[in-house]
């Protein structure tokens, strides 16, 4: 399957499920080329996922995010040029 390169951003309205995005993230450490966190003063805290996988290893990882009860999470997917 293709490979596409990428980014997630997760939004982090409520601290409560910390634990389960932190092992999420780490069960999916293959397809993440980069990590950012940037706490804020506010409630809310924003994590930036620089990915490389397929759709599919990508999908899992957002979607187990997206379930995530406080947390909100969108990604933008580009074609890898490698691939061509």
């Amino acid at each position: 399957m293709e490979k596409r390169v990428g980014t997630a951003l997760i939004l982090i309205e409520s601290r409560e499920n910390i634990k389960l995005l932190n092992d999420i993230i780490s069960k999916h450490s293959q397809i993440i080329i980069g990590r950012q966190g940037l706490p804020r003063s506010t409630a809310q805290s924003v994590i930036s996922l620089v990915l490389e996988g397929t759709t599919d290893e990508i999908g899992s990882l957002t979607g187990q995010l997206g379930r995530l009860k406080g947390i909100q999470v969108k990604s933008v997917l580009l074609k890898n040029i490698q691939n061509e």
